[in-house]
C-alpha cells in the first residue's frame, strides 16, 4: 500500500564559512571545524553544516552500540570492522554503551582526530537510577513524593556518569502506566500524570542542571514518545490503542512538561498508536513535538525501532522504513543501520527532501554545541575526576537518603514496628534478605554485582539483638526468560524446616520476600504478580510457627499480596532500593527513620483487577448501587476496591485533617486550605494530597484527580495550615481535539493522606 506524508520543509540560514581550528582546538586534525568566533550556536551549526557532504550529514544521524574492546586489537572483519570504518569516515554521530574515561577517550579520539571534519561524538548510556552507585528504582523514588530528593538523585547519577565520560542519558522514562504486569513500571513514576509530570521536570533538571556545558551534567532524554506504558495486557512492546482524551490528558502531559523544562532529546516508542508505529508517526513527531510544542532538540529512535516497522507490517523493507522514519521526524537512528545505509539513495531518488536531513543534523549538532563538546571534545575525560567522584561518600549519602524516603509502610498492626533495639531474638528469613545484587534492581548496567548492602548487613549493624538468618527458599532470578526455565531451582522447600525452627525461637520474624531485581524491567512482563516461586508457601508456613511477622517486600512493581494483608501484622514496601538498600530498610525497621512514602501506583487485590487505577471514569451503571443489584460495573468474586490505593502510606505517627476551607478568588484562582495535625507521639512527615472532581463537563471526567500535594514535617501534636492554589492549569482539561479548556460548573475537592481522602467540599466556577 502506498503511503503519503506531508513534509515540513525547514529553511535555515545560509552557511557561513569560517576559518578552521583555532587556539583552543583539541584535535591535531588540521581539517577540524570549530567555528567558535561566531557567537550564535545557530550560526555555528549552519557554518559547519555548509561544509558537510550528504554522507557526513547522515553519519551524524547514525548511532552505534559499542562494538569492540578498545584495549584489544582494532576489529578487522565482520560487523565490528564495518562499524569501525564508519567511525573513521565520520559516519557515526553517537555511540552508546561505551563507558569509562579510557574507553570513551579512544572512540572520541578517532572521531575528532581521524575524520575529515573532526565532529565529536555524543556518548549515550542508560543512566536510569544511578551509574555505578545506584539509587532506588524510579518507581520507588516516585513513592517519596519528594521532588528535591528525586532531583538530587538524578544529579548525582549525572555526576558519576559524566565523570566516566558519558554525556547523554536515555532517561527519564515518563510513560504513564496503570498495569503492574508491565515490567517497565519500575522505570517510571507510576499511574498519575500530575505526579509524573512534576517528577519528569525534577529528573530533567537533575540530569541537565542549569548549564549543560558543565562537565558534571549530561543531556536527558524523555521517553518513550508516546503510549508505551499502555501496552495491551501489560505485555512489553505490545499494541497500544487509546482515545484522544487519554492521549492528551494522561499520556502527553509529562512529555510536554519535560520539553518545557528544557530536555534536549526525546526517544520514540516501540509501540504503534492509532495503527502507526511511533517511529513512523508524523502526527506525534512533527505535528505535536516539533510543531505545536516547538521542540528544538532531537529525536532518537529506540533500539532498532526503525527496522521494527517491518515487523509491525507497516514498512515493507529497511529502505521504506528509513523513508518513513525520517519523513515522520526521527533524527537519529539507534542500531537499525537504516539511515546510514538507506538515506543517501533516498535523497538522490527524490524520496526524501535533503532539507529534512539538514534539520535533523542541525538539531544533533546544536546539542553537541550545548554540551561544550566542540569547545573541548575531551572535557568529560579526566581519570582523576573519575576516581574521585564515583562511589564518593557524598553520593553514597545521597542514595541512602533517597532510599529511606522511598520506603512505604503499608501495615503496622499493634505497632509491631519499629523494632526494639535491645534484648530480642530476631529471625531474618528469605533469600532476598542476603542478596547483594537484587536490590540494585533492573536498569543498572554500569553497576557491579554484589555491591548492594543487603538487609542482613543492614540489620547486623544493630548489635543489641540476637539475629538469626535462614534463606528458606530461592527466588526467580529474572535471568531466565522462558516459562520452562522459570521452574528451575525455585520449587525447593528443603530450607523451610530451618526457617520454621528459627521462627519458633524468635520474638519477631522479619521476612524479606518479593521478586528479584531482574524480574522486572524491559521484556519482563508477568501474567501473575504475586510472590515468585514458593515464597507464598514459605510465608504461610512460617506464619504457623510465629505470627509476629514483619514482611519486607522487595519488588519493582505492585504485587498481589492479599493473603499477607489479611494475616501479617506489619508490611513494609521496600522496593529495589539500590546500593544502600540494606541500611535504609534497617534504619526504618528500627525507627531511626520514620517512613513517609506514599504509593505512586495502586496495589490490586488480585491480577484480575489489573489495570486498576484511582482516576478512573464513572460509568452508566453506578459503582455502589445497593445490596443485591447484579447489573452494574463490578466483579462477582472480588470488590472493585484495591488492596492499597494510590497515594497510600502509613507512618510511625498519625495525622489528622480538619478545617477544610475553599475560596473562589476568581475564575482562574481557587484557594483550598486545610489544617494538618500530627496526632501521634513522634515526629513525622506526611504528604498532604488534594484531589479534584469536575462534577459535570462536556466530556466525561475522572472520579477524582490529583491536583496538588505538599510534603510536611510536624512534631508531635503540632499543626500547620496548608494552602493549595488551583489555577487554570489544575481546573481545566484537554478536549478530543487537543485544545485545553476550562469550563464553568461545580467542582468537588477532597483532601487527605491518599486518593481515598474523605474530607471534602464543593465550589462553583461561574
Amino acid at each position: 500500500m502506498k503511503k503519503f506524508f506531508y513534509l515540513m520543509i525547514i529553511s535555515g540560514l545560509q552557511g557561513i564559512l569560517v576559518s578552521c581550528g583555532g587556539a583552543n582546538a583539541k584535535s591535531s586534525n588540521q581539517n577540524t571545524v570549530y567555528p567558535k568566533e561566531v557567537d550564535s550556536i545557530d550560526l555555528k551549526v549552519n557554518a559547519l553544516l555548509a561544509r558537510m557532504t550528504l554522507e557526513e550529514k547522515i553519519g551524524q544521524m547514525n548511532q552505534y552500540n559499542g562494538f569492540w574492546d578498545v584495549t584489544g586489537p582494532v576489529p578487522s572483519e565482520g560487523d565490528a570492522a564495518h562499524k569501525y570504518e564508519h567511525l573513521k569516515k565520520g559516519l557515526v554521530g553517537s555511540m552508546l554503551n561505551v563507558k569509562g574515561v579510557k574507553e570513551v577517550r579512544e572512540v572520541q579520539k578517532i572521531a575528532v582526530e581521524e575524520t575529515r571534519l573532526g565532529i565529536p561524538l555524543i556518548i549515550g548510556f542508560d543512566v536510569i537510577h544511578g551509574y555505578k552507585t545506584i539509587s532506588p528504582i524510579p518507581l520507588a523514588e516516585a513513592a517519596s513524593w519528594d521532588l528535591e530528593a528525586i532531583k538530587l538523585s538524578a544529579q548525582v547519577a549525572a555526576e558519576e556518569a559524566a565523570a566516566s565520560g558519558i554525556n547523554w542519558t536515555f532517561a527519564p522514562m515518563v510513560d504513564i502506566s496503570r498495569d503492574a504486569r508491565w515490567g517497565r513500571v519500575m522505570e517510571g513514576a507510576g499511574e498519575d500524570p500530575y505526579l509524573a509530570t512534576l517528577i519528569a521536570v525534577a529528573r530533567v533538571q537533575g540530569f541537565q542542571g542549569d548549564d549543560l556545558s558543565l562537565a558534571n551534567t549530561i543531556a536527558a532524554c524523555a521517553k518513550h514518545f508516546v503510549g508505551y506504558g499502555f501496552a495491551e495486557a501489560g505485555k512489553d512492546y505490545n499494541t497500544v490503542d487509546v482515545g484522544t482524551l487519554t492521549l492528551y490528558n494522561v499520556l502527553l502531559p509529562p512529555f510536554k512538561a519535560a520539553k518545557e523544562a528544557g530536555v534536549r532529546t526525546f526517544m520514540n516508542a516501540f509501540n504503534e498508536l492509532n495503527g502507526i508505529p511511533a517511529t513512523g508517526s508524523t502526527f506525534l513527531q512533527r505535528d505535536i513535538l516539533k510543531g505545536e510544542w516547538g521542540f528544538d532538540g532531537f529525536m532518537v529512535t529506540d533500539w532498532g525501532s526503525i527496522n521494527e516497522m517491518i515487523a509491525h507490517r507497516y514498512a515493507e523493507n529497511r529502505r521504506q522504513a528509513a523513508e518513513f522514519a525520517i519523513n515522520a521526524g526521527a533524527d537519529m537512528d539507534m542500531e537499525s543501520y537504516a539511515f546510514v545505509n538507506e538515506l543517501a539513495s533516498l535523497v538522490k531518488d527524490g524520496c526524501v527532501d535533503e532539507s529534512l536531513i539538514d534539520d535533523a543534523v542541525k538539531r544533533i549538532l546544536r546539542v553537541k554545541y550545548e554540551l561544550g563538546l566542540f569547545d573541548d571534545p575531551y572535557k568529560y575525560l579526566n581519570e582523576t575526576v573519575e576516581k574521585e567522584v564515583i562511589g564518593s561518600k557524598r553520593i553514597q549519602d545521597a542514595v541512602l537518603d533517597m532510599a529511606k524516603k522511598s520506603i512505604v509502610l503499608l501495615k503496622n498492626e499493634n505497632n509491631i514496628l519499629p523494632l526494639k533495639k535491645n534484648g530480642q531474638k530476631i529471625a531474618l528469613i528469605g533469600a532476598l534478605a542476603n542478596d547483594k545484587t537484587s536490590p540494585l534492581g533492573s536498569w543498572r548496567i554500569a553497576a557491579d554485582d554484589e555491591t548492594a548492602i543487603s538487609v542482613l548487613e543492614g540489620m547486623q549493624a544493630y548489635t543489641g539483638n540476637t539475629l538469626i538468618y535462614e534463606k528458606g527458599a530461592d527466588v526467580v532470578t529474572g535471568e531466565t526468560l522462558f516459562p520452562k526455565e522459570l521452574t528451575l531451582n525455585i520449587s525447593d522447600k528443603s530450607g523451610f524446616s530451618a526457617a520454621v525452627t528459627a521462627a519458633e525461637n524468635a520474638d519477631v520474624v522479619v521476612m524479606v520476600l518479593g521478586e528479584h531485581g531482574l524480574n522486572s524491567g524491559e521484556g519482563r512482563s508477568r501474567s501473575e504478580i504475586g510472590l515468585t516461586g514458593v515464597q507464598q508457601e514459605l510465608l504461610e508456613t512460617v506464619y504457623k510457627a510465629n505470627k509476629n511477622i514483619v514482611l519486607v517486600l522487595n519488588n519493582g512493581r505492585p504485587l498481589t499480596i492479599e493473603w499477607a494483608d489479611e494475616h501479617i501484622p506489619a508490611i513494609v514496601e521496600g522496593w529495589h532500593l539500590g546500593t544502600q538498600s540494606g541500611h535504609a530498610i534497617a534504619q526504618v525497621l528500627y525507627g531511626d527513620y520514620n517512613p513517609s512514602g506514599k504509593l505512586p501506583m495502586t496495589f490490586p487485590k488480585n491480577v484480575g483487577q489489573v489495570p486498576i487505577y484511582y482516576n478512573h471514569k464513572s460509568t452508566g451503571r453506578p459503582l455502589d448501587p445497593g445490596q443485591g443489584e447484579v447489573f452494574w460495573s463490578h466483579y462477582t468474586d472480588v470488590s472493585n476496591a484495591p488492596l492499597y490505593p494510590f497515594g497510600y502510606g502509613l507512618s510511625y505517627t498519625s495525622f489528622g485533617y480538619s478545617d477544610l476551607k475553599v475560596e473562589v478568588v476568581s475564575n482562574d484562582k481557587v484557594t483550598v486550605s486545610v489544617k494538618l495535625t500530627n496526632t501521634g507521639d513522634v515526629k513525622g512527615k506526611e504528604v498532604a494530597q488534594l484531589y479534584l472532581r469536575d462534577e459535570f463537563a462536556s466530556v466525561t471526567r475522572p472520579v477524582r484527580e490529583l491536583k496538588g500535594f505538599e510534603l510536611v514535617e510536624l512534631n508531635p501534636k503540632e499543626s500547620k495550615i496548608i494552602t493549595f492554589t488551583l489555577s487554570h492549569a489544575e481546573l481545566g482539561f484537554y478536549d478530543n481535539n487537543g485544545k485545553y479548556i476550562v469550563e464553568p460548573g461545580t467542582f468537588s475537592v477532597f483532601v487527605g493522606g491518599s486518593s481515598d481522602a474523605t474530607l471534602t467540599s464543593k465550589f462553583e466556577l461561574k
